[in-house]
């Protein structure tokens, strides 16, 4: 797995295609929070808002990195499919641990809030929180299960869109509500905590179902070459032709045709 990891880190850093998501980030933080002033609660969802979006759009792109060829000779590689998929989502999460860094301390560089450790303690589980979102939205809507890339798009937008303004949906709009109407951390903690909790197990269905998805496409795509037996699962009979009544018979040995 480590090596897997490694290997989807190197390959992200050379096709550099984590420059987007995280410009996307750093815009949005920028725009969001920018002197800003007051509790610190508010300035968080909007870091965990950016975070969210960038989460998405990270997971999808970092999915999409290797064609089903290369994809293949990982999957041999490795030994199994599902082990793939889940370095691709831990790099994902990895990635993520810097941008929450810099969305957390961000605010107070370029604002003047009020401080206090507790709120730290809220940033983080609302970050985290709005990571396993995006990425189970991005693995969900990632090659693996879109051949096509506008389909990805499409869906992806759609799920973004249901996440954040459908009213007190959870874990995104939910947390998002309940950070701007009240500005005391402490007592945001537990629903932040219960919040947390559905974006992880949200990520684990969507990624049980992704593994399920790429699972019967791949078998469907290897049918043509296999055959006839591995596709049945059952020992094909070869059929020996019938003897007609006018067909030749082999005479028996020790008998001669004379007799």
């Amino acid at each position: 797995m480590i090596a897997l990891i490694r290997y989807t880190f190197a390959t992200v850093l050379h096709t550099q295609r984590y420059l987007a998501p995280v410009l996307l980030f750093t815009g949005l933080l920028g725009v969001l929070t920018v002197n800003g002033s007051g509790p610190l609660p508010p300035a968080y969802a909007s870091s965990a808002g950016a975070l969210f979006l960038c989460a998405t759009w990270l997971t999808v792109a970092l999915m999409s990195l290797d064609d089903p060829a290369q994809r293949a000779v990982m999957v041999v590689t490795s030994g199994r499919s599902l082990r793939v998929l889940l370095a691709g989502i831990a790099t994902t999460l990895l990635s993520c641990l810097p941008l929450l860094a810099f969305g957390l301390f961000f605010p107070l560089w370029m604002g003047s809030y009020d401080v206090r450790p507790v709120d730290f303690l809220l940033g983080i589980e609302a970050q985290i929180t709005c990571a396993l979102a995006g990425t189970a939205i991005g693995v969900l809507c990632s090659r693996l299960v879109f051949r096509r890339q506008g389909y990805a798009l499409g869906a992806a937008l759609a799920l973004v869109m249901v996440a954040v303004f459908t009213h007190d949906l959870p874990p995104v709009n939910r947390l998002f509500r309940l950070m701007a109407t009240s500005s005391d951390s402490r007592e945001l903690l537990v629903p932040a905590g219960g919040m947390l909790v559905v974006a992880a197990a949200v990520l684990t269905a969507c990624t049980a179902l992704t593994q399920y998805i790429a699972a019967r496409k791949d078998w469907a795509a290897d049918a043509p070459r296999r055959p006839p037996s591995s596709r049945s699962g059952r020992r094909v009979t070869p059929i020996r032709p019938a003897r007609g009544r006018g067909s030749a018979r082999t005479p028996r040995c020790g008998r001669s045709s004379a007799a």
